[in-house]
């Protein structure tokens, strides 16, 4: 278990940037916010479900890398997807609450949650759009380009040294739908999320990373050995989520819509139990690695996924 910093609680007012993709006709589009996870956010959080279409059933999960990921970072990811999946969860309750438990709480929302399989990786090392700043509209355009179908979701995601506009500054991933489809029909949901590493590990790595403002406690070490890749794991989680619950800005959210409090936004900085503002909880330990998780996933993989709000109790839910 982690010791619990000796620091006070920092009560911070909260505010919510509203992030809007620059794209002619574009989609609704929620964004992962870095100061999210600093702030205090409103009692009692309740998303409300403002009764537009969900993603259940089967959901196909596309990875498109963008920019050079070394093997080892593109297996992170892609056992942490394959980990959703109920098959992949550790068969032995000591090895740890599962990736997949994790998961089953989008189950809990209106029309049962989405079976998550791994589907297509899709490897642009040349950066096709070049280096960067690339715009919310290229990352349209990459998601389009990588191919979708009704029933999938591609995740588009990109290298520590690829510019983004604006990473960093007010999100560290974003999730959108496009309702181009006939009959007014949503044609495919996609999601991006960036590699922190080098660019803003303070604000989009927390807590394996000092954060530029409030309590400067101790980082944790990250569960995968890779500060860049195991944060970007965590807004992925958090895209994922709030994907599945609302696709096309009209689910479950709080707030104004395309810039509201999702399923797991409405509890970002909150990693286990016990958790306060510049503290993530208390969590497992690997006495291995001393890596700081509370979630186990293929092949054993430990992961530190954000706590997920719970529509049938309206609290974040943690794993440990």
């Amino acid at each position: 278990m982690g010791k619990k910093p000796a620091f006070p609680q920092l009560l911070v007012r909260f505010v919510l940037a509203a992030v809007v993709l620059g794209a002619v006709a574009p989609p609704r589009c929620a964004a992962f916010n870095p100061r999210m996870l600093f702030v205090v956010k409103p009692d009692p959080i309740v998303l409300r479900d403002h009764g537009g279409a969900l993603l259940t059933g089967n959901l196909t999960v596309n990875l498109l890398f963008y920019g050079r990921f070394a093997p080892s970072q593109r297996a992170i990811v892609a056992d942490f997807v394959r980990s959703l999946s109920s098959a992949a969860a550790p068969r032995h309750p000591s090895a740890g609450p599962s990736v997949a438990s994790w998961w089953r709480t989008t189950s809990l929302y209106r029309g049962g949650g989405a079976r998550v399989a791994l589907g297509r990786q899709v490897l642009d090392e040349r950066m096709s759009l070049g280096r960067g700043p690339l715009s919310p509209a290229n990352i349209t355009s990459l998601a389009r380009a990588a191919g979708h179908h009704r029933g999938a979701v591609t995740a588009v995601l990109t290298a520590a040294d690829v510019a983004v506009s604006p990473f960093c500054v007010s999100r560290c991933g974003a999730h959108g739908g496009d309702r181009a489809g006939a009959h007014g029909r949503a044609r495919y949901a996609y999601l991006w999320a960036g590699n922190p590493g080098t660019q803003c590990p303070g604000q989009c790595a927390w807590p394996f990373h000092q954060p530029p403002y409030g309590p400067q406690a101790q980082p944790l070490v990250p569960p995968n050995g890779d500060v860049g890749v195991d944060g970007m794991v965590i807004s992925l989680a958090a895209l994922l989520a709030g994907t599945v619950t609302n696709p096309y800005g009209d689910g479950y959210y709080q707030g104004d819509a395309g810039a509201g409090l999702e399923a797991a936004t409405a509890c970002a900085g909150i990693f286990g139990s016990g958790a306060y503002p510049g503290y993530p909880g208390r969590l497992l330990t690997d006495p291995a690695t001393g890596g700081s998780y509370n979630a186990v996933g293929f092949g054993g993989r430990k992961y530190l996924l954000p706590a997920l709000w719970d529509p049938t109790t309206s609290r974040c839910k943690t794993l440990v």
